[in-house]
This record gives structure tokens, sequence and C-alpha cells, in this order.
């Protein structure tokens, strides 16, 4: 089994460009929400994996319990904006929480549901993994960090972002 094929869209070893993360943070607004935080004004590295198929599984983080990473343990989230299986974030949005994507066929690791993984075409072309009919994202201010889950809870680019569990619901606690 390969380590792990999933990636987010555009990664290609690149840092985030800060006019991108600036960009981003500016399009947050300021909504006076307690869960609204501000993107780091620093260049983050994507993570560095293969890009074919891919694993969803389950792991402890932090006090959120057992909830959705991928192969290496990187905390996914789900976007409470997106509907029908269909991403809305795209552009500065994108570079912020950029999409769990894969060119192969997904597969579930430890308690993650293979009924519940998919993927759903991005207007981009690419193929970007759904878990209980939810696209997935990664988060960049985690840094790739295993157990990071620092997006938990936010609400940035008009809705909420949070992890999910392994019913491929949203865990509504711990938000940072």
């Amino acid at each position: 089994m390969s380590r792990t094929s999933l990636r987010p869209a555009g990664a290609a070893r690149l840092a985030v460009p800060l006019a991108a993360l600036a960009a981003a943070a500016a399009a947050c607004g300021g909504s006076g929400d307690a869960h609204h935080h501000a993107v780091p004004v620093a260049a983050s590295t994507a993570p560095n994996t293969s890009d074919e198929g891919g694993t969803i599984a389950t792991a402890k983080v932090g006090n959120l319990g057992q909830v959705l990473v991928d192969g290496e343990g990187r905390t996914v989230y789900l976007f409470e904006k997106d509907q029908g299986g269909k991403s809305s974030c795209t552009g500065a949005c994108a570079a912020v929480w950029p999409p769990v994507t894969s060119t192969g066929t997904p597969h579930a690791g430890s308690d993650a549901k293979t009924s519940k993984l998919g993927t759903t075409t991005r207007s981009d072309g690419k193929k970007q993994v759904t878990y209980g009919g939810h696209p997935l994202y990664y988060y960049t201010p985690d840094n790739a960090v295993k157990g990071s889950a620092k997006g938990q809870g936010l609400t940035q680019f008009g809705a909420g972002w949070f992890v999910v569990s392994s019913a491929g619901t949203k865990v509504a606690k711990g938000g940072s």
C-alpha cells in the first residue's frame, strides 16, 4: 500500500505565495466571531505526497477524539458552505484550505468506511476526495503536521470549518 497519495491541489512542492495568503486574509473580513482567526502572514509548504489513490483513516487528534486524517496523519476538514457534494472553496479560499485531491480511488484506512469515500470533480477538473458527501480539505497553517487541527471551528470564507467523524459528520467540539 502506498504511504499516501492525497495531496492539496496544486501542491507541486511549492510554498503558498504570500500574496495569496494576504488576499485570503483580506477575504476573511472582520466578522467579530470568536472563532474567526486571521491567516498567518507566512508561506507554508504544502504536504509532499505522491499523486495516486490515497488513504483516509481516523486518528485521535487532541481533545477532538477519533477524526478523519490522511494516510500520513494530517487532519482533514469539511466546509459547511459546500452543497450537494460540490466544493465552493476556490481561489484565495483554496490557497488557505487546499482540497484533498486524488488521481486514483481513495481507500479507507483504520475506522474509516469505504462506503462513505468518493470523489467530486472540481471546477479545475481535479478529483477532490469526499467522505459522507463532504469534500475534504487541509488547512495550510497546520503545516502538514500530524495531529494538528488549528482549523477546527474556524469561520472563514463565509462558513464554518470542522474536522470530520468516521460517521461522516462534523465534530463541533474543541474549536481552536
